[in-house]
């Protein structure tokens, strides 16, 4: 008996698959705060939190781009009152459901035992001495920031990380659970301990490995579509690549997921996984609406900076560390999609003083021709983007549209 063809999914195909898995295959409407907003975060598993704010935090951009109606201080009510998502590390910084909060253990275990041979290199030695009276001085006055805990010098210079060994240490309790985020005021994080933080019935209970292992890819497969095995480990970076490659082998074995092969924008065929009843709808997946959207340079649909590059034929990087004289664009430019397709990027930044989204570049993808009807959807999204950060209007600076990079 001749093997079983494995079936082929085209490009156009995928990336309605793709975008629909990530929230980004309906109109950015509906409710966004409270059980609605929760469960927007449950549906892409978590979102990047990052300092950068030449326009909004990437968490509430992010969130912004797939419900409009979104305001951040509905993320910190969801955070700090209702405790229906906590913050702790993904590939970054992340704000995750509570309820995964039970698999994260497995995280913070091994996070425990891996940074301490790391950050003693990084930062020196002395934040170990410090963990025990900070956790005592966090214990007896409630929850703290770094400056609170920032009396000793640094005891090596490393550069950018440069961390105080109570700095060090209040890191440190995060990374391996004894300690949570209760709060954050601008972007400073307030830290206590995680009985105070994390509501009891995540708190208490307790999960096997193989079951953390076994919701990880399922849970990351249910929200990237298809994915190899090392997507599936990346995608909350919790477990192995090794782990994940296993859990994948006996899921094909049993039947509970089937292969097929995706073919990228440059004509390449890749080998992915899928739930069968995923594979079995591909006909009926709904068409992507013609929106046009900035997006987040942390959005999850492009976090994977090679795979958006195979679905789009999108190239993209923050060109934060080129010297400038070598940049393409600005080094913080936001990609722009309009349906399924990414169209450009744009430089802006909001001048809260003076109540304006200065807009000094657009680079159009090669092929992209920017008419009248384009350029009003554009407009129209800036002035979107304007009122979400607080300000009056966008700005056309001169010189804004450029020529393809």
């Amino acid at each position: 008996m001749c093997p079983r063809a494995v079936p082929v999914i085209e490009t156009a195909a995928a990336r309605a698959m793709f975008l629909h898995h990530h929230g980004l295959g309906v109109m950015p409407s509906g409710p966004a705060k409270g059980q609605a907003l929760a469960d927007l975060i449950g549906d892409l598993g978590f979102v990047q939190v990052d300092s950068v704010n030449t326009f909004a935090r990437a968490h509430d951009h992010i969130l912004w781009s797939r419900r409009q109606s979104y305001r951040p201080a509905s993320l910190r009510w969801l955070n700090d009152r209702a405790r229906s998502v906590f913050e702790h590390w993904t590939h970054d910084a992340s704000i995750i459901p509570v309820s995964a909060f039970p698999y994260w253990r497995l995280r913070f275990d091994r996070d425990r035992e891996r940074l301490r041979g790391r950050w003693t290199s990084w930062h020196g030695g002395q934040f170990k001495s410090e963990i025990d009276a900070v956790l005592t001085h966090v214990r007896e006055h409630g929850a703290v920031c770094t400056s609170d805990m920032g009396s000793t010098r640094v005891e090596k210079a490393t550069g950018w990380w440069d961390w105080h060994p109570g700095k060090a240490a209040l890191e440190y309790l995060w990374r391996s659970g004894d300690l949570s985020i209760t709060r954050r005021e601008g972007f400073r994080k307030f830290y206590d301990l995680t009985e105070r933080v994390i509501p009891p019935e995540a708190l208490n209970a307790r999960v096997e490995t193989e079951a953390i292992i076994d919701w990880a890819c399922a849970t990351a497969l249910d929200r990237l579509g298809f994915a190899t095995s090392g997507e599936l480990a990346a995608f909350y970076a919790l477990i192995s690549p090794a782990e994940a490659k296993l859990w994948v082998k006996h899921a094909l074995a049993s039947g509970r997921v089937e292969e097929a092969d995706v073919l990228g924008q440059d004509g390449k065929l890749r080998r992915v996984v899928l739930w069968p009843e995923v594979l079995a709808g591909l006909s009926d997946i709904a068409p992507i609406p013609k929106r046009l959207r900035i997006l987040s340079p942390f959005d999850p649909a492009l976090r994977d900076r090679k795979r958006a590059e195979r679905l789009f034929g999108f190239h993209y990087r923050i060109e934060i560390f080129v010297p400038e004289a070598q940049r393409k664009y600005g080094y913080y430019v936001f990609p722009v999609m309009e349906g399924d397709r990414m169209i450009g990027r744009i430089d802006m930044k909001a001048d809260r003083g003076a109540g304006v989204l200065n807009v000094t570049g657009f680079w159009p993808e090669a092929g992209v021709q920017m008419g009248k009807a384009r350029l009003a959807r554009l407009e129209a999204e800036l002035e979107r983007a304007a009122r979400f950060s607080g300000l009056e209007r966008f700005m056309l600076r001169d010189g804004w549209l450029r020529a393809p990079a």
